[in-house]
């Protein structure tokens, strides 16, 4: 036989607790779930858009360093400021590339613009269209070679290479022309660290 245990009865001044109602029951485990899966759904939420995001940004980084060759977009305001080039508005088709080491930085940009666009490019340098020199293709075999530019024998294209005082930049520009309302700007633009 099992001895009965004793029971606690109630405080003397305690007034007797109503038993609970179902509904009350349903009302204060659901808050109770609520609270509990926003204390936890919503940081492991926010974990799991962190980590995305910080997996995204490392993708575009390696593919913006890995690239060996012109980038489709426009090179960073940053590059155009420290390269000294305007690539103007309107502007379409435009890539760059970049390649530093310890003798030479430079940056390779090409677009297309049209006629007014390639005015404020040229104004952007200090230089105007008579500074243009038809059939020159300034741009070297070396860096032709890294972009893969090919300026044919019969193009329409002109050229200039703009010195200036170092630490500034030199620009080996060449201009395709053979459509004048919509000119192709090709860029080598090279500084020594």
């Amino acid at each position: 036989m099992t001895a009965s245990l004793p029971h606690q009865g109630p405080w003397p001044d305690e007034p007797e607790r109503p038993v609970e109602g179902r509904r009350h029951m349903i009302r204060r485990r659901a808050l109770t779930l609520l609270i509990i899966v926003l204390l936890i759904g919503i940081p492991a939420g926010y974990l799991v858009i962190s980590a995305n995001q910080s997996r995204d940004s490392g993708k575009d980084k390696e593919a913006k360093y890995s690239a060996t060759g012109l980038t489709e977009g426009w090179p960073s305001k940053l590059q155009r400021r420290i390269y000294q080039v305007p690539v103007p508005h309107p502007a379409w088709h435009v890539a760059y590339y970049e390649t530093n080491n310890w003798k030479t930085s430079r940056l390779y940009a090409q677009f297309e613009t049209n006629a007014a666009g390639l005015d404020a490019y040229l104004t952007g340098l200090g230089l105007t269209r008579d500074d243009l020199k038809k059939g020159h293709v300034t741009i070297g075999a070396r860096d032709r070679k890294v972009t893969g530019w090919k300026f044919a024998d019969n193009g329409m294209w002109s050229g200039f290479v703009h010195r200036q005082k170092k630490p500034a930049p030199t620009h080996d520009v060449v201009v395709d022309l053979s459509n004048p309302a919509y000119p192709w700007v090709f860029v080598v633009s090279r500084t020594v660290p």
